[in-house]
């Protein structure tokens, strides 16, 4: 997938500002059974906020590393201890948020 622009990130931060986290990684950390469950409820929703817990032994941003190392999913923003997801849909009733990203030059 093309790495997104600034502006499409700007866009898609703008969008995921009210959601409350979908996800928590906890002690358990994250793992390919656990990116295999986010790819599959990006797929239907393209954009959702992962939170990591206190008790996780890993950091926010090695989660978001992990993450996009590991998967198609593209870590939009890292805040605190909370991730911003997206991955665009392949079936288009599901396409809520790639269908309005401003178009990368």
């Amino acid at each position: 997938m093309s790495k997104l622009t600034g502006k499409q990130k700007r866009f898609l931060r703008s969008q995921a500002h009210n959601m409350n986290p979908v996800f928590q990684i906890g002690k358990n950390d994250i793992s390919e059974d656990v990116l295999a469950e986010y790819e599959d409820a990006l797929s239907k929703r393209e954009l959702m906020k992962v939170q990591v817990l206190q008790n996780a032994t890993i950091t926010a941003k090695e989660a978001a590393t992990f993450i996009e190392d590991n998967s198609d999913i593209t870590v939009v923003q890292v805040i605190g201890k909370v991730l911003v997801l997206y991955l665009p849909a392949t079936e288009e009733k599901y396409q809520k948020y790639s269908l309005k990203l401003p178009k990368s030059n």
